[in-house]
């Protein structure tokens, strides 16, 4: 059955108290935020915090509350042209590079648009006929669960703006004491191997609650035998790669991803300094020193492709990673924990499956075998994004531990590195 049209499992009052909670969720992860802040753009990947704030009260506007509050009017007739992201079959959406231009309506009018689209959402959620509630109730957990993706796109949005500040503000003060959480100091967990029989196994959504529809349908794959790494590339062992040279080797480079990487000058990954000493990194507290054990963060494809490649390793498919995950809990350094940073792996064990950094796979992004997307709009969330992309698996530090699964698709362009994205090795059996 198509996840687009799964019958919902919540009551009216569990999906109304996890309204409530997402949507204040949200509020609160912009909070420590200048207005200044929420209106700037640093890149065209980067939306300002108030688009973010913005687009995700749109997306229940325009399809829930619209179609399904007979009373409703829509807010304002220049929203629905703002704050469409690329639904083309809804309409002509605001250029997406541009969104920094839009100094009006300011922060305080879109946080009056949200209260209002809050309220209507709440007497929706109450009062709505049993007869189309089924259908809505899908619909409004596909929306929460869309603004947790936005969610994380805050994090990482927020993190970009201020790292382009020369002042390099935190979001977050250390506190008088200068302890940031999750950095104790432990042992360094040595590099395992967790060694895999292959075979035929089947991957994808396997219909126990909602998912997106890239998740499925769940289908069989080919396994050769193969080993995966216990715990994630940390920076200490990135840095090796860099010390040798690896940003100055082509050997270790796909062609596309040298030619970026000299376009773009990297030398490190995102937020990396050198302050003629030691390496720095830029965080949610501001600057600070490298932390030797932590799991390597915000690489491209290329680079975690380059560093897999140098130590003779290779990265992990979509399906390898899914079919170890599979059989582990969902939790570690999620974003209940608070960190919101990479932590050194905590375990022997095989660890950081779940949380800590988004980790690249070898796998494009494409449908699944008999994958259909589903008409109108709706259909537009990720089926028309099937192509020149790459697979990620597993959740970050920024991601919530009740978003997260096994069978979560993730996916960016191979260049992207503002996204909280990390390595894990395998290799052939």
């Amino acid at each position: 059955m198509s996840t687009l049209t799964r019958t919902a499992q919540h009551p009216r009052e569990q999906l109304l108290a996890r309204y409530g909670a997402i949507r204040r969720q949200t509020l609160a992860i912009c909070a420590p935020l200048e207005a200044e802040d929420a209106c700037i753009q640093t890149m065209p990947d980067v939306s300002p915090p108030k688009w973010h704030l913005a687009h995700t009260s749109w997306f229940f506007e325009t399809f829930l509350l619209l179609p399904y509050a007979h009373h409703y009017k829509a807010y304002h007739p220049a929203y629905d042209y703002l704050f469409n992201s690329y639904y083309l079959t809804h309409g002509q959406p605001y250029p997406r590079a541009q969104r920094g231009l839009l100094s009006r309506p300011s922060l305080r009018e879109i946080l009056d648009y949200r209260a209002v689209i809050d309220d209507a959402m709440q007497d929706l959620i109450t009062r709505l006929d049993e007869q189309r509630y089924v259908e809505f109730a899908f619909l409004l957990e596909l929306g929460l669960n869309h603004e947790q993706q936005h969610q994380e796109l805050l994090y990482t949005d927020i993190k970009h703006i201020l790292a382009h500040n020369p002042m390099r503000p935190a979001y977050i003060e250390a506190g008088p004491t200068g302890r940031i959480p999750g950095l104790e100091s432990n042992a360094p967990v040595p590099p395992g191997w967790l060694h895999m029989p292959g075979g035929i196994i089947e991957v994808g959504d396997a219909a126990g609650g909602f998912a997106y529809d890239n998740e499925g349908p769940r289908h069989r794959v080919l396994l050769q035998d193969f080993t995966l790494a216990k715990r994630l590339v940390t920076n200490a062992e990135y840095l090796e790669f860099i010390n040798d040279g690896g940003y100055q080797r082509p050997e270790f480079w796909l062609s596309e991803g040298w030619s970026a990487s000299q376009q773009h000058g990297w030398s490190a990954p995102l937020y990396w300094e050198h302050d003629g000493t030691d390496w720095m990194q830029f965080g949610f507290w501001g600057m600070q020193a490298i932390e030797p054990n932590a799991a390597v963060c915000h690489v491209s494809f290329y680079e975690a492709d380059a560093y897999a490649r140098w130590a003779g390793k290779r990265l992990p498919t979509e399906f390898e990673w899914e079919h170890v995950a599979s059989g582990q809990t969902i939790a570690g350094n999620l974003r209940e924990q608070g960190a919101l940073q990479t932590r050194p792996a905590q375990s022997a064990e095989v660890t950081q499956l779940y949380g800590d950094a988004w980790e690249w796979t070898a796998s494009p992004y494409g449908p699944y075998p008999g994958y259909r997307p589903a008409a109108g709009s709706i259909g537009e969330y990720n089926g028309k994004f099937m192509c020149s992309q790459m697979v990620l698996r597993g959740g970050s530090f920024a991601t919530p531990q009740a978003h997260i699964r096994a069978s979560y698709r993730n996916f960016f362009y191979p260049a992207d590195r503002w996204q909280f994205s990390g390595i894990r090795l395998a290799e052939d059996a």
